[in-house]
């Protein structure tokens, strides 16, 4: 069997089976619509490739991400703003499935501030 014949033979197989992946890079996985969400910062864990908020808004549990390091610092935000107890509003967008307590942030106002982590798609 030649090498184009073999591929075919194994390879298109896998493709027509194979499966996008379930990963939520960029903007996909989030619905139209604006979404804002108010609460307290219960933990955060900041970094690479995002940082992710845990808030608790009026008892249910949130998950907010937020943006690159980099991206954080040139809206005027640090890592000590984010800490745990301080009073949050994220404004962005929230999941598509409604049952995902999930949202990412384009802006975060704290502390009589609003700081646009995302200001093209404010």
């Amino acid at each position: 069997m030649t090498l184009t014949r073999r591929f075919i033979a194994l390879g298109l197989p896998a493709l027509l089976f194979a499966r996008p992946a379930n990963a939520h890079h960029g903007w996909r996985w989030t619905d139209d619509g604006r979404f804002e969400l108010r609460g307290l910062i219960t933990e955060a864990r900041l970094g690479n490739p995002h940082g992710v908020l845990t808030i608790d808004a009026e008892g249910e549990i949130w998950k907010a991400e937020v943006g690159q390091p980099w991206r954080n610092e040139r809206a005027g935000l640090t890592d000590a703003m984010l800490a745990p107890g301080t009073d949050i509003k994220i404004i962005g967008k929230r999941a598509a499935d409604p049952k995902d307590r999930l949202v990412k942030a384009e802006a975060i106002e704290l502390l009589g501030a609003l700081f646009e982590l995302y200001p093209e798609r404010l």
